[in-house]
């Protein structure tokens, strides 16, 4: 089961980190790449959490990511018998909390570039959506469980 959820994990992490790394390289920060008409690649470095909340609290946002992956490994990991979509989901929360703490360690900010257009909603990545996601997967999981 550890190894499972290792190896789905490292392939979201990587998936993250490749998109980002991407992004670095062939677009300049600020900018913005039309793809459809509701959706752009603009570069942005956030300093906060969503929506740019608690904008340069860097290493308050290190250590509840710290705490986060800690408390989700001792109480909802460490000892189960996960199935195969707790796996998967939780390798992509992980993996999105990870991704989002490498950022900040490494660069002092997220790097951010998916932009719905047709909503005016925060910049956000891939790491970010795998979160939302898995959380969003989670409670439909926990919903399952309940009424068996």
């Amino acid at each position: 089961m550890y190894k499972k959820l290792f190896i789905f994990g490292i392939i979201f992490l990587l998936i993250d980190q490749l998109s980002k790394g991407l992004i670095n390289i062939y677009i300049n920060v600020n900018e913005s790449i039309k793809i459809f008409d509701f959706l752009s690649l603009t570069y942005v470095h956030n300093m906060g959490a969503a929506f740019s909340m608690l904008s340069g609290a860097r290493w308050l946002f290190i250590i509840l990511a710290i705490i986060a992956l800690n408390i989700i490994y001792i109480y909802f990991i460490k000892d189960k018998n996960l199935s195969n979509f707790e796996i998967v989901t939780y390798a992509l929360l992980l993996s999105g909390i990870i991704g989002n703490l490498i950022d900040r360690i490494l660069y002092g900010y997220v790097i951010d570039f998916i932009d719905v257009t047709i909503f005016d909603f925060a910049i956000f990545n891939l790491a970010d959506s795998f979160i939302v996601i898995s959380v969003i997967l989670l409670l439909l999981g926990v919903k399952k469980w309940s009424t068996k």
